[in-house]
């Protein structure tokens, strides 16, 4: 056993520890402070980060005994941190936590960022947050929060953060700082304020007012989806469908160069403008409870002798404001002179409060559906049997989807044991 004698958030520990201690387990397990949360305990996932002497560390990495004499600040201790205040203020204002496990870490390396890098833009802020990831938001909210702190500090600079700035630009350790009250409307952690399960803080995006009037990125009516890119190096969810018409290759191919006519059969979808193969519209889903309007731009390249084609878009949604970036690519296949098998293939991403969504088993159902729903439609439309009435958003039941995939799941196994 070692002795250890330190400081933890104004509190001066002397113990005996065994030397193969790890800070974060000290924390936890003998000091009692559960904010701190071990994820990988590799160092990687950067959920452990604690400050000692001001600094950000890994605390499941470090040995506790390799931190004597330091002064150690947790989740639990940043109630006298005029940074932290703002911090907790705009992580709420933003959204930018949902299941909450992260956020301890991210807390302390986005205090960091604010005192170390004051003219930081959005690309470094992305980079110095590389360390300390997180599974549900998307890091807009993140990124946004930790801007907005930034840009608080440049329009009405705060001297006890300027000296702070100092110290740590000279090499110092930072001084103890007395408790001060916290601001109206946040509250001490670890009860981070403003928590709400997931799904309510997508929902809830647009209700606080706050919210809407911080700035955002900008507006999907801008957006331009990203040129093409090598297929091994995309990254992102991927689902294959297919749907078969009752018509030739050549005719099915030459309907689904209407971008319009083809808008009109996925449910939701509108198309606002066109120019050459590129449009600028909107698409409007809903989820059980969630819904979402997604407004962007996307471009149309076609293969006329594989007939094959991509779609490759981008959009905001206005309401969680949500970034989404994805191709849509199909290929035809005559299965008979009037029968034609479409093939698709989908690869997107999320960014945003949405993102937690994007890899849900439910979700990859929901979008199977769309497109044989989208399928239905082509095939009432070049049936003439629809003339162009605009097809309302597809709602499905989350609980339905989850009743189909357990039924699908029980046919399978009883296939195979037939």
């Amino acid at each position: 056993m070692n002795s250890l004698t330190l400081e933890v958030n104004g509190r001066r520990l002397r113990t005996e520890i065994e030397p193969r201690t790890h800070l974060g387990d000290f924390l936890r397990d003998t000091a009692r402070l559960t904010g701190t949360h071990l994820g990988c305990e590799h160092g990687v996932c950067g959920a452990c980060t604690v400050l000692m002497d001001g600094r950000p560390v890994r605390s499941c990495i470090t040995f506790a005994v390799a931190c004597e004499g330091r002064h150690i600040t947790t989740v639990e201790g940043y109630d006298g941190d005029e940074v932290m205040h703002r911090l907790r203020a705009a992580f709420t204002r933003h959204h930018a936590l949902q299941c909450g496990f992260c956020t301890p870490g991210m807390l302390a390396t986005a205090r960091d960022i604010v005192l170390r890098l004051p003219d930081a833009d959005e690309a470094r802020v992305r980079l110095e947050l590389a360390g300390n990831l997180c599974r549900c938001t998307g890091y807009m909210g993140i990124v946004a929060a930790i801007r907005d702190v930034l840009d608080q500090f440049r329009r009405q600079p705060d001297p006890a953060v300027t000296a702070l700035r100092e110290r740590m630009q000279a090499g110092l350790p930072e001084a103890p700082t007395p408790p001060v009250a916290a601001p109206d409307g946040v509250r001490p952690m670890p009860a981070f304020p403003g928590q709400q399960p997931a799904p309510a803080l997508a929902m809830r995006a647009s209700a606080n007012p706050a919210a809407a009037a911080a700035p955002t990125p900008s507006t999907a009516a801008t957006m331009e989806p990203a040129p093409a890119a090598n297929p091994g190096t995309r990254k992102g969810t991927q689902i294959e469908a297919s749907f078969d018409l009752p018509f030739a290759a050549d005719a099915v191919w030459a309907f689904m160069g209407d971008l319009p006519a083809v808008a009109g059969c996925l449910p939701g979808a509108a198309i606002e403008s066109q120019d050459g193969d590129k449009v600028k519209g909107r698409i409007a889903v809903k989820f059980g409870p969630m819904s979402a309007a997604f407004a962007g731009a996307a471009r149309l390249e076609r293969d006329d002798a594989q007939r094959s084609a991509v779609l490759r878009g981008a959009g905001q949604d206005s309401l969680s404001q949500s970034r989404a970036q994805g191709d849509i690519a199909y290929r035809l296949e005559s299965l008979a002179p009037e029968q034609t098998r479409v093939h698709v293939e989908m690869l997107y991403a999320l960014q945003g409060p949405l993102a937690q969504f994007s890899r849900s088993g439910l979700v990859k159902d929901f979008v199977r559906r769309m497109v044989a729903d989208f399928g239905q439609q082509v095939a009432r439309r070049m049936a003439g049997d629809d003339q162009g009435t605009p097809q309302a958003p597809t709602a499905i039941s989350p609980m339905r989807v989850l009743l189909d995939l357990l039924a699908d799941r029980l046919r399978r196994i009883f296939r195979r044991r037939g």
